[in-house]
């Protein structure tokens, strides 16, 4: 769905299901360059089975306007506004890579509004390679590639896709050409409130890690693990950095049987 929202038109996912504020809540929050698309599985099942969904595309991603959000704290800042906007007091949330990072400051900044966190293919931190930050200021084209290259796992590099139909290399491509790659990769080498962050989150807490991230290292997020005062879920599955696309089912599987419990308290 669109909505004007601080003088620009947004755009929502819902999962193909009108929005009901009244319903339990699961934001979906997505990673550097990407868009709603990415969660399309995931937000499609939460949609049909007693939820309301939002999966927005940042400002200046795909089908949002207005101005790029310049810091991960300014997007934290930016969700609740926008969880105001909508009358959403509680919500679960969901956040992978550069999301994961909002998710982590906005569930630390509210953490009464959270009723469960779950963290996708991060850390605390997210360095960035500098080169990769240089190509994407200089070589947009070059950048996507590199982040393709070492986002997908293996077995993407050579046209697997667990979802008939779909060619996730391709979509990504084609997303992450579009969108302000550049602005979010800076975002996250900026960031260094996460430990900070994720001491101060009271809520029930999931983490789901690939073994062959070579974006995010695995010992990124087992050191973040420490943190979470209420981690209940860590999972490792044997895939790279782009574990909603990668592995939707599994992730889907996850939050679910995560979530729903929660959503019931």
């Amino acid at each position: 769905m669109y909505l004007d929202f601080q003088q620009a038109r947004i755009y929502l996912g819902t999962g193909g299901k009108e929005f009901d504020a009244s319903l339990p809540t699961v934001v979906f929050l997505h990673g550097s360059g990407m868009d709603h698309r990415a969660w399309q599985l995931q937000t499609r099942w939460f949609a049909f089975h007693g939820f309301s969904v939002l999966a927005p595309d940042f400002p200046v991603h795909s089908l949002s306007a207005g101005q790029a959000l310049s810091s991960i704290e300014a997007a934290a800042d930016w969700l609740w506004q926008l969880l105001d906007e909508l009358k959403v007091n509680k919500i679960s949330l969901i956040g992978h890579s550069q999301g994961a990072l909002v998710a982590l400051e906005a569930a630390a900044r509210q953490a009464e509004r959270v009723r469960s966190i779950s963290l996708i293919a991060t850390g605390a931190a997210i360095p960035v390679n500098e080169q990769l930050l240089q190509l994407a200021h200089n070589n947009k084209p070059a950048a996507v590639s590199a982040m393709l290259s070492w986002g997908f796992g293996e077995a993407y590099q050579f046209g697997i896709s667990q979802v008939p139909g779909l060619a996730p290399l391709a979509m990504a491509d084609q997303i992450m050409q579009q969108n302000p790659l550049a602005n979010d990769l800076a975002a996250c080498q900026a960031y260094l409130r996460g430990d900070m962050a994720a001491q101060q989150i009271t809520a029930p807490a999931q983490l789901i890690f690939g073994q062959h991230d070579r974006m995010t290292p695995l010992k990124a997020g087992r050191a973040l693990a420490s943190l979470l005062p209420n981690l209940q879920s860590q999972t490792e599955l044997a895939a790279g950095h782009m574990l909603p696309i990668e592995e939707p089912a599994a992730c889907l599987n996850l939050l679910r049987e995560f979530i729903s419990p929660l959503a019931k308290q």
